[in-house]
């Protein structure tokens, strides 16, 4: 019995690394590429930095009259202002979910200079949208409309979709929205070609998009778990041959005379944890079975600002928010915080001016107002709330590269614990009013089991880079040796095995 079993090891482990080994290879070196150059995405900052300053645009209708022209009469979630749609002024109308049945982004726009709803973007808005980009028109090239591409699969852009793609005299290519006709997405030559050798690979993109695409999530999850067999079964193999006492008789602790099989074991005995570790947390990454989804209720963020946007009758209008704004304004959002309609107003960075939507006068939070409103997010008491000052383990940011970089993480935020059954927290922003993000105990188990053990997010070693750079292309560098080993090793087994 015991010889049978450790024969099945030995099968077991010999067939799994024929099958996986180069699969296992492709993943450490698209992860070090990773680790530099992420999967294209148009960050908040970018977007502000390219848009053009409203100070120069004239005769805007205020957004009471240009709804009114638009016929619009329902109720709104958020409402922009911008030059996003070919270099023009446009008003963004974000319904209320649930209130709105057109198809596509459910975002609709609206010209702010005569209140006309505007169509689909065509072929001419789209290159005047990338030419407002550059602030140039010249050396752009339209290449048609699509639905997704390699540097576009992200569900992200779903509400976007068909996409215009112009390229730009660099290399660069634009993504622009059929529907609201706004840049969404920049993808530079850099970035593209990294991409294939990167994110592309390491996220088995390859199979997206086409007929394969109903089957990539099955595919990355079953794949997961044959690595994690495959590493588990090659850790016993590789303990039950070392010899911890007495060696073998040609003097090692390893069996293995030929030099590749021998470096496959004493790799496989240093980095098999760190690679079951990266295939596991890969695996917690697709949330296999939704085994890490929480039934807590959803957050009632409009509750927690009493109304939606609807009445805006007595809003200032845009040359007077612009002006009390200053200079280098590129974007207005009217938005609700505690009942009462608030402006932001952004120039180039992500840092927000708040005014009083009626008056312009600036505005400020009422903390006492906002700390008596918090128990309408959820039907459970208000345990605590915590001041952070600066980030921790599970309020971070990372650079705007990585998978989970690029977005607005402001200092000094509140954390308001809840006493419910799913011990929620939800961070506020204290200055807007606005909810950041919520985590409840899945979401915190989650970001342990992905992004603490795949991206090792671990805020001390964050801080201290370039430790945290060469801790993990040592990792992966060792993970690669055991994975190219055993795919030599594999092949010559496999080339034997056909031949007899």
């Amino acid at each position: 019995m015991a010889r049978s079993l450790k024969r099945w090891w030995y099968v077991t482990h010999r067939w799994l690394g024929i099958a996986l080994c180069l699969l296992f290879a492709m993943w450490f070196v698209s992860g070090m590429v990773m680790m530099y150059v992420g999967y294209p995405k148009l960050t908040a900052h970018e977007r502000l930095a390219h848009l053009p300053a409203l100070q120069s645009q004239a005769g805007l209708l205020p957004p009471q009259q240009a709804l009114h022209l638009a016929g619009w009469q329902q109720p709104l979630e958020e409402l922009r202002l911008s030059a996003s749609r070919a270099g023009q002024p446009v008003y963004q109308l974000t319904p209320v979910k649930g209130t709105h049945q057109k198809a596509g982004a459910g975002t609709v726009v609206v010209d702010a200079r005569t209140g006309r709803l505007l169509p689909a973007a065509d072929e001419a808005t789209a290159l005047a949208s990338a030419a407002a980009w550059v602030s140039s028109s010249g050396q752009l090239t339209y290449l048609g409309t699509l639905e997704e591409d390699a540097a576009t699969h992200s569900r992200a852009l779903d509400a976007h979709r068909p996409l215009h793609k112009v390229a730009l005299a660099d290399g660069t290519w634009l993504y622009v929205s059929g529907p609201t006709g706004e840049v969404v997405r920049d993808a530079t030559r850099s970035e593209r070609t990294w991409n294939y050798a990167g994110a592309w690979l390491h996220w088995l993109y390859p199979l997206r998009g086409g007929v394969l695409d109903k089957y990539w999530n099955g595919t990355v999850v079953w794949l997961s778990i044959l690595g994690i067999a495959g590493a588990i079964t090659g850790s016993v193999v590789g303990v039950m041959r070392w010899r911890f006492g007495a060696r073998y008789r040609n003097g090692r602790r390893t069996p293995y005379p030929g030099r590749l099989m021998r470096w496959h074991h004493i790799s496989g005995l240093l980095f098999a944890a760190v690679t079951l570790t990266w295939i596991f947390s890969g695996l917690m990454s697709m949330n296999p079975w939704k085994v890490l989804s929480s039934s807590a209720p959803p957050l009632q963020a409009a509750a927690l600002h009493g109304k939606a946007l609807a009445e805006l009758g007595a809003s200032a209008p845009p040359e007077q928010l612009l002006q009390a704004a200053g200079p280098g304004t590129r974007e207005l959002r009217w938005t609700m915080v505690l009942g009462q309609p608030v402006v932001q107003a952004y120039g180039a960075s992500t840092t927000a001016q708040l005014f009083d939507a009626r008056t312009a006068q600036p505005w400020r939070v009422d903390t006492d107002a906002l700390r008596a409103a918090l128990p309408r997010l959820l039907a459970a008491p208000v345990g605590r709330i915590d001041t952070l000052d600066a980030y921790d383990l599970y309020y971070y940011t990372r650079t705007e590269h990585s998978m989970t970089g690029g977005s607005d993480k402001p200092l000094p935020i509140w954390r308001v614990v809840f006493d419910d059954a799913n011990r929620t927290w939800v961070h506020i922003d204290p200055r807007t009013g606005a909810v950041l993000g919520s985590l409840d105990s899945h979401r915190r188990a989650n970001r342990w089991l992905f992004a603490m053990l795949h991206s090792w997010d671990w805020l001390p070693l964050l801080e201290c880079r370039p430790l945290w750079d060469v801790l993990l292309i040592v990792l992966s560098l060792g993970g690669l040796l055991l994975s190219a080993t055993g795919v030599v090793v594999g092949w010559r087994r496999l080339r034997a095995t056909l031949r007899h």
